[in-house]
Protein backbone atom coordinates (compact mmCIF):
# COMPACT_ATOMS: atom_id res chain seq x y z
CA UNK A 1 0.00 0.00 0.00
CA UNK A 2 1.35 3.63 -1.08
CA UNK A 3 0.03 6.64 -0.42
CA UNK A 4 0.36 9.82 -2.83
CA UNK A 5 0.62 13.59 -1.88
CA UNK A 6 -1.51 15.48 -4.03
CA UNK A 7 -2.18 18.94 -1.86
CA UNK A 8 -2.42 19.40 1.49
CA UNK A 9 -4.25 17.48 4.15
CA UNK A 10 -4.94 13.91 4.80
CA UNK A 11 -4.73 11.52 1.92
CA UNK A 12 -6.40 8.96 1.00
CA UNK A 13 -4.06 5.47 0.69
CA UNK A 14 -3.78 4.05 -3.06
CA UNK A 15 -3.76 0.67 -3.28
CA UNK A 16 -3.81 -1.92 -6.64
CA UNK A 17 -7.85 -1.86 -5.98
CA UNK A 18 -7.97 1.99 -5.79
CA UNK A 19 -5.59 3.07 -8.06
CA UNK A 20 -7.08 4.70 -11.30
CA UNK A 21 -6.21 3.36 -14.49
CA UNK A 22 -7.76 5.68 -16.84
CA UNK A 23 -8.26 8.98 -16.84
CA UNK A 24 -6.01 9.85 -13.83
CA UNK A 25 -5.84 13.20 -14.29
CA UNK A 26 -9.56 13.03 -12.74
CA UNK A 27 -8.28 11.43 -9.84
CA UNK A 28 -7.64 12.88 -5.94
CA UNK A 29 -6.54 11.15 -3.13
CA UNK A 30 -7.40 13.98 -1.00
CA UNK A 31 -9.26 12.86 1.87
CA UNK A 32 -11.64 16.14 2.05
CA UNK A 33 -12.67 15.26 -1.55
CA UNK A 34 -13.76 12.00 -0.33
CA UNK A 35 -16.10 13.46 2.64
CA UNK A 36 -17.24 16.17 0.27
CA UNK A 37 -18.52 13.96 -2.30
CA UNK A 38 -20.48 11.87 0.68
CA UNK A 39 -21.58 14.70 1.93
CA UNK A 40 -22.98 16.16 -0.87
CA UNK A 41 -25.55 12.39 -1.21
CA UNK A 42 -27.67 10.35 0.73
CA UNK A 43 -27.68 7.25 -1.50
CA UNK A 44 -25.16 5.04 -2.95
CA UNK A 45 -25.08 1.49 -5.09
CA UNK A 46 -23.90 -1.14 -2.99
CA UNK A 47 -22.09 -3.94 -5.16
CA UNK A 48 -21.80 -7.30 -3.49
CA UNK A 49 -21.86 -10.89 -4.73
CA UNK A 50 -25.31 -12.94 -3.61
CA UNK A 51 -25.52 -16.60 -4.50
CA UNK A 52 -23.01 -16.15 -6.89
CA UNK A 53 -24.44 -13.36 -9.15
CA UNK A 54 -23.69 -9.83 -8.70
CA UNK A 55 -26.31 -7.46 -7.47
CA UNK A 56 -26.13 -3.52 -7.24
CA UNK A 57 -28.86 -2.43 -5.02
CA UNK A 58 -29.29 1.23 -3.82
CA UNK A 59 -29.51 2.24 -0.56
CA UNK A 60 -29.26 5.15 2.41
CA UNK A 61 -25.67 5.80 4.14
CA UNK A 62 -24.55 8.16 6.79
CA UNK A 63 -20.33 8.40 7.55
CA UNK A 64 -18.31 9.63 10.33
CA UNK A 65 -14.86 10.22 10.53
CA UNK A 66 -13.54 6.82 9.74
CA UNK A 67 -16.59 4.57 9.26
CA UNK A 68 -19.66 4.39 6.09
CA UNK A 69 -22.68 3.05 7.51
CA UNK A 70 -25.80 1.73 5.23
CA UNK A 71 -28.62 -0.57 5.11
CA UNK A 72 -27.41 -3.73 4.29
CA UNK A 73 -30.30 -6.86 3.95
CA UNK A 74 -29.43 -8.08 0.34
CA UNK A 75 -25.84 -7.39 1.55
CA UNK A 76 -26.24 -10.02 4.87
CA UNK A 77 -27.30 -12.83 2.52
CA UNK A 78 -23.66 -12.92 1.10
CA UNK A 79 -22.01 -11.95 4.41
CA UNK A 80 -23.77 -15.51 5.53
CA UNK A 81 -22.05 -17.57 2.93
CA UNK A 82 -18.49 -15.39 2.83
CA UNK A 83 -17.98 -13.41 5.54
CA UNK A 84 -14.57 -11.98 4.34
CA UNK A 85 -16.02 -11.02 1.22
CA UNK A 86 -15.23 -7.59 -0.20
CA UNK A 87 -18.37 -5.29 -1.40
CA UNK A 88 -18.07 -1.90 -3.63
CA UNK A 89 -20.42 1.04 -2.58
CA UNK A 90 -20.40 3.75 -5.26
CA UNK A 91 -21.46 6.99 -5.08
CA UNK A 92 -22.05 9.42 -7.94
CA UNK A 93 -23.39 12.85 -8.73
CA UNK A 94 -24.05 14.54 -12.19
CA UNK A 95 -23.27 18.26 -12.15
CA UNK A 96 -23.75 18.92 -15.86
CA UNK A 97 -23.71 17.06 -19.56
CA UNK A 98 -20.97 18.62 -21.20
CA UNK A 99 -22.51 19.02 -25.12
CA UNK A 100 -19.30 19.28 -27.88
CA UNK A 101 -19.28 20.49 -31.15
CA UNK A 102 -18.50 16.29 -32.28
CA UNK A 103 -20.79 13.40 -30.48
CA UNK A 104 -17.65 11.92 -29.80
CA UNK A 105 -16.11 14.89 -27.58
CA UNK A 106 -19.45 14.90 -25.40
CA UNK A 107 -19.09 13.73 -21.55
CA UNK A 108 -20.23 14.63 -18.12
CA UNK A 109 -19.24 16.18 -15.45
CA UNK A 110 -19.37 14.64 -12.01
CA UNK A 111 -18.06 14.12 -9.21
CA UNK A 112 -18.22 10.13 -7.64
CA UNK A 113 -16.29 8.04 -5.14
CA UNK A 114 -15.93 4.22 -4.68
CA UNK A 115 -14.82 2.26 -1.50
CA UNK A 116 -14.00 -1.12 -1.41
CA UNK A 117 -14.15 -3.02 2.08
CA UNK A 118 -15.09 -6.29 3.97
CA UNK A 119 -18.25 -5.02 5.51
CA UNK A 120 -19.32 -6.07 9.32
CA UNK A 121 -22.69 -6.31 10.36
CA UNK A 122 -23.48 -3.85 13.46
CA UNK A 123 -24.84 -6.29 16.30
CA UNK A 124 -23.76 -4.05 19.35
CA UNK A 125 -27.86 -1.97 19.48
CA UNK A 126 -26.13 1.07 21.13
CA UNK A 127 -23.68 1.31 17.62
CA UNK A 128 -26.53 0.56 15.43
CA UNK A 129 -28.99 3.25 16.79
CA UNK A 130 -26.05 5.60 16.46
CA UNK A 131 -25.42 4.45 12.80
CA UNK A 132 -29.14 4.85 11.94
CA UNK A 133 -28.97 8.25 13.89
CA UNK A 134 -26.31 9.39 11.29
CA UNK A 135 -28.63 7.49 8.26
CA UNK A 136 -31.69 9.70 9.21
CA UNK A 137 -29.52 12.77 9.96
CA UNK A 138 -27.58 12.74 7.17
CA UNK A 139 -30.81 12.59 4.48
CA UNK A 140 -33.08 15.04 6.75
CA UNK A 141 -31.47 16.75 9.71
CA UNK A 142 -33.38 16.91 12.75
CA UNK A 143 -35.72 13.69 11.83
CA UNK A 144 -34.25 12.03 14.22
CA UNK A 145 -35.04 14.21 17.41
CA UNK A 146 -38.69 14.47 15.60
CA UNK A 147 -39.74 10.82 14.60
CA UNK A 148 -40.39 8.21 17.07
CA UNK A 149 -37.50 6.11 17.17
CA UNK A 150 -36.58 2.48 16.20
CA UNK A 151 -37.85 0.02 19.19
CA UNK A 152 -36.26 -3.04 19.92
CA UNK A 153 -38.07 -5.36 17.68
CA UNK A 154 -37.57 -2.72 14.50
CA UNK A 155 -33.27 -2.86 15.64
CA UNK A 156 -33.20 -6.73 15.36
CA UNK A 157 -35.38 -6.59 12.06
CA UNK A 158 -32.81 -4.00 10.48
CA UNK A 159 -29.71 -4.61 9.18
CA UNK A 160 -26.78 -1.81 9.37
CA UNK A 161 -23.45 -2.60 7.92
CA UNK A 162 -20.25 -0.96 8.80
CA UNK A 163 -17.27 -0.43 6.23
CA UNK A 164 -14.06 1.54 6.86
CA UNK A 165 -12.87 4.17 4.85
CA UNK A 166 -9.86 3.53 4.32
CA UNK A 167 -10.01 2.03 1.00
CA UNK A 168 -11.53 4.42 -1.48
CA UNK A 169 -11.19 6.34 -4.91
CA UNK A 170 -12.40 9.67 -6.00
CA UNK A 171 -12.80 10.95 -9.63
CA UNK A 172 -13.85 14.25 -10.66
CA UNK A 173 -15.22 15.79 -13.53
CA UNK A 174 -15.36 19.49 -14.56
CA UNK A 175 -14.77 21.95 -17.04
CA UNK A 176 -16.14 23.20 -20.85
CA UNK A 177 -15.75 20.62 -24.21
CA UNK A 178 -11.89 20.64 -25.07
CA UNK A 179 -12.96 20.61 -28.66
CA UNK A 180 -12.63 24.03 -29.21
CA UNK A 181 -9.31 24.71 -30.57
CA UNK A 182 -9.48 21.97 -32.79
CA UNK A 183 -11.16 21.20 -36.78
CA UNK A 184 -14.48 21.09 -35.02
CA UNK A 185 -14.09 24.25 -33.75
CA UNK A 186 -14.76 26.14 -36.83
CA UNK A 187 -18.06 24.36 -37.42
CA UNK A 188 -20.27 27.17 -36.33
CA UNK A 189 -21.74 24.77 -33.66
CA UNK A 190 -22.89 25.46 -30.22
CA UNK A 191 -21.02 24.20 -27.28
CA UNK A 192 -20.65 24.15 -23.58
CA UNK A 193 -22.13 22.70 -20.34
CA UNK A 194 -26.01 22.03 -19.24
CA UNK A 195 -25.96 22.02 -15.50
CA UNK A 196 -28.13 19.48 -13.71
CA UNK A 197 -29.11 21.09 -10.23
CA UNK A 198 -31.46 18.97 -8.00
CA UNK A 199 -33.59 21.29 -5.07
CA UNK A 200 -35.65 20.06 -2.26
CA UNK A 201 -39.69 20.85 -3.32
CA UNK A 202 -42.47 21.97 -1.96
CA UNK A 203 -43.18 18.75 1.12
CA UNK A 204 -46.55 16.84 0.56
CA UNK A 205 -48.27 15.95 3.61
CA UNK A 206 -49.43 12.37 3.84
CA UNK A 207 -53.00 12.04 3.32
CA UNK A 208 -53.95 10.87 6.53
CA UNK A 209 -52.36 13.81 8.22
CA UNK A 210 -54.95 15.05 10.73
CA UNK A 211 -56.18 18.73 10.19
CA UNK A 212 -53.47 21.39 11.56
CA UNK A 213 -50.55 18.84 11.24
CA UNK A 214 -47.39 21.10 9.20
CA UNK A 215 -43.94 20.22 8.16
CA UNK A 216 -42.12 20.98 11.19
CA UNK A 217 -39.14 23.77 10.66
CA UNK A 218 -36.25 21.42 10.00
CA UNK A 219 -38.34 20.49 6.87
CA UNK A 220 -39.81 23.57 5.44
CA UNK A 221 -36.47 25.11 5.78
CA UNK A 222 -35.44 22.39 3.36
CA UNK A 223 -37.41 23.94 0.12
CA UNK A 224 -35.56 25.34 -2.49
CA UNK A 225 -32.15 23.83 -1.11
CA UNK A 226 -29.77 21.58 -2.97
CA UNK A 227 -30.59 17.71 -2.49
Amino acid sequence: MTEMTNGDGAQLPVTDRTRLRRMRENGSTARADLDAVLAAGFICHLGVVVDGVPMVVPTVYGATADTLYLHGSVASRSLAADPGATVCVTVTHVDSLVLARSVFEHSVNYRCAMVYAVPRIVTDEQEKLEGLRLLSEHAAPGQWDYARRPNRKELAATTLLALPLDQASVKISAGPPDDGDGPDGELGLWAGELPVRTVWGQPVPDPQLAPGISAPPHIAALLGRAG
